[in-house]
């Protein structure tokens, strides 16, 4: 049996891919390694207890003794690193986890495929994929009228989070260039969808509106990001890594640039829709607060390459896919109430404090 490694396969959107990946008839199995920190979650991935094709180790990114033997055991004929922190208010609040995981943890990853890559045999070789999944922070911030961000884009980033990431992204370009690993990068505009971790802004927004809470938004509400369907990105992973062309960079966008406002107007609408409140819109929950520092104030991707190269274009509208993700919410509370722990109420409590 063949196996493919995931790292992070327990977060949101590696726990996505990993659903998504085993629903194929035939699929390889997925050898899934994740910390589990705050943002992990073992209930996304219930639905999967007593399926052999699902392994899970509960192991860091970081230990190089536990990748080594994780590889040697499974012989994955791919890796997709989706394993990060990656929300940017906690790296403003503590960056050295997100150095820890982001940076360091890649490096002994790709420390550790390339052990794992150079025992291979011909044929084996010319099959291995290293995917390693980033964003498109890297790239930094926008003008109102300044072009999407193409895979020939400078980086800029801006916060920590977008500098480890960086780092990651350009780690594995070296590993590339010199020692020949076959490595693909995707740099993701925002993911939306099922399992989303509610310190997010869709997730948080849709689980304040129901418990009666504000509606917290950034400063004035008109900062624009690029949404894309967390469905839409697994199955552009499939098709970068099945087609993709070593040592090469995919843009994924979803076509979808909107205001912060924009979004928190649309979910307050759809929830008016699907779960009306007694009395009045959940609009009126909408309460401004002080804008993060160094907040970028667009983003906006340009998905065209893989779009021409390798056929690959969202299936969701963002409205499409806003439906679908509300509708989820809303019929999975207990996911949401699992998952929403002391620590998660204080650490919201103390980033949106008016």
């Amino acid at each position: 049996m063949s196996h493919i490694l995931v790292t992070g396969g327990a977060g949101f959107i590696g726990a996505n891919f990993v659903l998504n990946w085993l629903a194929q008839a035939g699929a390889d199995s997925v050898v899934n390694v994740d910390k589990l920190t705050y943002a992990g979650n073992l209930k996304t991935l219930a639905s999967l207890d007593g399926d052999a094709r699902h392994i899970f180790s509960r192991s860091d990114i970081c230990d190089r003794a536990a990748l080594d033997s994780l590889l040697k055991q499974y012989r994955p004929r791919a890796v997709l690193h989706f394993a990060a922190e990656s929300h940017v208010d906690r790296s403003i609040h503590g960056p050295a986890d997100f150095i820890e995981t982001n940076i360091v943890g890649t490096f002994t990853l790709l420390e550790a495929v390339r052990a794992y890559y150079a025992d291979l045999g011909d044929a084996e070789k010319a099959a291995f994929r290293f995917l390693h999944v980033s964003t498109d922070e890297v790239f930094g911030s926008l003008g109102p009228t300044d072009p999407q961000f193409t895979e020939a884009t400078a980086y800029a980033p801006n916060s920590p989070y977008s500098a480890s990431k960086a780092a990651s992204d350009h780690l594995v370009r070296a590993y590339h260039h010199t020692y020949g690993l076959p490595v693909l990068t995707t740099n993701c505009s925002n993911n939306y969808g099922p399992y989303h971790f509610p310190e997010k802004l869709i997730p948080l927004m849709i689980t304040n509106a129901l418990n009666g809470k504000p509606l917290p938004v950034y400063g004035d509400g008109l900062n624009v990001r690029d949404w894309l369907y967390v469905g839409d990105h697994c199955s552009a992973i499939r098709e970068v890594l099945a087609r993709g062309v070593p040592g090469e960079t995919y843009n994924v966008g979803g076509w979808n640039e909107k205001t912060n406002l924009d979004v928190v107007h649309t979910l307050c609408d759809l929830l008016d829709e699907l779960q009306p409140k007694a009395a009045g819109s959940y609009r009126d929950q909408i309460a401004f607060v002080k804008d993060r520092p160094g907040h970028d104030r667009r983003y906006a991707i340009d998905a065209g390459k893989l779009e021409r190269e390798l056929g690959w274009k969202p299936a969701e509208t963002f409205e499409t896919g806003l439906r679908k993700t509300v509708q989820w919410y809303l019929s999975h509370q207990s996911w949401v109430e699992d998952v929403i722990s002391g620590d998660y109420r204080n650490w919201v409590a103390k980033q949106y404090a008016a």
